[in-house]
């Protein structure tokens, strides 16, 4: 049976998910880069990223290790994806044209159907490398059905950001595993995962916790 997890979600020591004021300049809002340092030099990243990890670290080798390991993990098994409309772009409100295609280029990391949340309707967007934007007006749950119907038996279905979708999915009660990453830094303000949701009376319990130099993983598993 697919399960809908979400792998590799940094966060601040402070809880938020997300810096303020997202745009073009700051995909993750202000200071939001900081929460995802762990993984910019992982074997992992720089195998699907190659452009970008070079422009961050050079020709260093990717490193290995747990980081690496938990990085790798959220790309098994993957047969669909589910993403906010933050996480896809900077826009906002009705599509004004169709030429913003993701932040990924034209062969984005996904290599599967990737299912965007939004309010506006736009047809789909396929790319190179057998990704395909698909566009859902009709909320969470439809979402992840035509995830699932998309994603090959057995296959599980990976949630993206940002941080209000997967609060969204999450007080829905349909995710089956959370992965977060601690990043040692702090934000001050920005978007908060976790705040006001009661996470045990879900049904949540850590199931896996390591720390690097880096980050420190945790697993939570319904």
């Amino acid at each position: 049976m697919s399960r809908l997890r979400v792998n590799a979600f940094g966060i601040s020591i402070d809880g938020h998910g997300a810096g303020p004021d997202q745009d073009l300049a700051n995909p993750m809002g202000v200071g939001g880069m900081a929460l995802h340092q762990w993984v910019f030099d992982t074997m992992t990243f720089r195998k699907m990223h190659a452009d970008f990890a070079g422009s961050l670290i050079g020709d260093k080798v990717g490193r290995e290790g747990v980081d690496d390991d938990f990085a790798a993990r959220g790309f098994e098994n993957i047969g669909a994806w589910i993403m906010g409309r933050n996480m896809f772009g900077p826009v906002r409100g009705p599509w004004s044209d169709d030429s913003w295609k993701g932040w990924w280029g034209k062969n984005p990391p996904y290599h599967v159907p990737v299912f965007v949340l939004t309010h506006h309707a736009r047809a789909p967007i396929t790319m190179e490398g057998g990704t395909t934007f698909c566009f859902v007006t009709d909320g969470i749950r439809a979402a992840l059905e035509r995830a699932k119907e998309a994603a090959p038996q057995g296959k599980d279905i990976r949630l993206g950001g940002g941080v209000a979708t997967i609060r969204q999915y999450l007080t829905a009660g349909l995710i089956d595993e959370i992965h977060l990453v601690i990043s040692p830094v702090l934000l001050g303000r920005g978007e908060l995962l976790l705040a006001g949701i009661d996470t045990v009376s879900l049904g949540y319990k850590c199931t896996e916790h390591a720390s690097t130099d880096y980050a420190t993983h945790v697993v939570l598993t319904k």
